[in-house]
C-alpha cells in the first residue's frame, strides 16, 4: 500500500492538470492507496477554497474517492461522519474533530458556531467552554 498526498487526489478528482491528472489515475487506479484523516481534511479545504466546491459536491466527490476499490482511508467511519455533518451545515474540520472525539462525553469550544452548528446536528453534548 502506498501513502498518498493531497496533490494526487486533487488531480484525480479534478482533472484539472491533464498530465499530472492522468498520472494520479494511473497511480490510484492501479495500486492500493492510503489516504491519512489530515490528507483527506486538506482535499476538502483545497475543493473548497481554491475549485469552489460547494459542502455536497466536496462530499459527494470524496465519497466517490473513498469507494474506489483501491483506497483506504483513515478511520473511514470518522470521515463520512465528518462529511455527513458537513453536509448539515458544520465545517468540515469542526465536523472531524467532533467525528474523532465522539468516544467521549463531550465536546466543549469557546467556538460558539462550532457548538451551535454541532447542536443543529445533533451533537447536543457539544457545549461553550
Amino acid at each position: 500500500m502506498l501513502g498518498i498526498d493531497t496533490n494526487l487526489i486533487v488531480r484525480y478528482l479534478t482533472g484539472d492538470h491533464p498530465q499530472q491528472s492522468q498520472r494520479a489515475r494511473k497511480l490510484i487506479d492501479g495500486h492500493p492507496v492510503f489516504a491519512a484523516v489530515t490528507v483527506i481534511l486538506e482535499v476538502e479545504w483545497v475543493l473548497r477554497s481554491a475549485y469552489g466546491y460547494g459542502a455536497a459536491d466536496v462530499a459527494r466527490a470524496l465519497r466517490a474517492f473513498a469507494g474506489l476499490p483501491t483506497v483506504t482511508i483513515e478511520d473511514a467511519p470518522a470521515v463520512a461522519t465528518a462529511l455527513d455533518l458537513a453536509e448539515k451545515g458544520v465545517d468540515f474540520a469542526d465536523a472531524l474533530h467532533l467525528a474523532k472525539s465522539a468516544h467521549c462525553d463531550g465536546f466543549a469550544s469557546f467556538d460558539r458556531r462550532l457548538v451551535k452548528a454541532a447542536r443543529a446536528a445533533g451533537y447536543e453534548n457539544a457545549r461553550d467552554a
